[in-house]
């Protein structure tokens, strides 16, 4: 997936600035930046949920303003903040709505599903932990489990783009961690996986590549070696912090010691 100059206005305000980035197959790539910097406007943009100002969006050779709503979601699987949508849905049948971009949406809410989407959204809740769920109601799940299952509803589309917004955010330490070894996991089998996070020290973790955002811009993209630095952190979030490795994991950490001074 390739995004090529997007902008984005909402009422004559630009809120995404001409930006460029590339979500790689086999790769997990993090939008992060403080509130307000467009990350989650960008996500949807890449998904084609929100019409641009200038710019395309490439799915392999193909707009994805040009698409239908199906072809989008044969290619693009999105997973946003707000998922309460399914709620009084069993846990299964919220899994089959993924093979909507295959079949329809009727046929999936009529229960329709054929030998081969059951198999399908098996393998899907088996592959989240989450086969024992498959017969509760979703809003009776915690909200690590009902993550755990709306990613599964992910897979069950089969799409090669998979896009998540916070997928992490309000979880529990051990969530956090089953959720970002699946998105490894889901990349290594040759998905491009962008995905937006608040916890910056997630990133060395999670992420392979990073686009940093301020006010709707790209500030900086790479690694997270090359992103994750204190002047950059400095002049993103206005804060002061340390980054070092840590010494077990290898990875990098990052102490914010203080706010600078506000901007005007």
């Amino acid at each position: 997936m390739r995004a090529q100059g997007v902008r984005v206005a909402y009422r004559r305000r630009t809120v995404v600035h001409g930006v460029d980035l590339t979500l790689d197959r086999g790769r997990v790539h993090g939008l992060v930046g403080p509130n307000g910097a467009g990350k989650s406007t960008l996500l949807r943009a890449l998904a084609g949920l929100v019409p641009l100002s200038g710019g395309a969006v490439l799915v392999g050779d193909h707009d994805v303003t040009a698409l239908t709503a199906r072809e989008r979601a044969r290619r693009i699987a999105v997973l946003p903040q707000d998922t309460h949508a399914e709620a009084g849905l069993q846990v299964d049948t919220v899994v089959g709505l993924g093979r909507y971009a295959h079949h329809g949406l009727l046929s999936r809410l009529q229960g329709d599903l054929t030998a081969e989407d059951r198999d399908v959204v098996e393998t899907a809740l088996a592959r989240v932990g989450a086969w024992h769920l498959r017969e509760r109601r979703i809003d009776q799940l915690s909200g690590g489990q009902r993550q755990l299952v709306l990613i599964a509803k992910q897979l069950a589309q089969d799409s090669e783009v998979m896009l998540l917004d916070e997928p992490v955010s309000a979880l529990d330490l051990g969530y956090q961690a089953d959720v970002i070894e699946l998105l490894g996991d889901l990349a290594a089998e040759g998905r491009a996986i962008g995905v937006v996070l608040h916890d910056l020290n997630l990133t060395p973790r999670a992420c392979d590549d990073l686009t940093l955002l301020r006010d709707g811009s790209v500030l900086a993209g790479g690694s997270p070696h090359e992103v994750l630095r204190a002047d950059l952190l400095a002049e993103a979030y206005r804060i002061r912090a340390d980054v070092d490795l840590d010494p077990l994991t290898d990875r990098l950490r990052i102490a914010v010691r203080g706010r600078l001074d506000r901007r005007p």
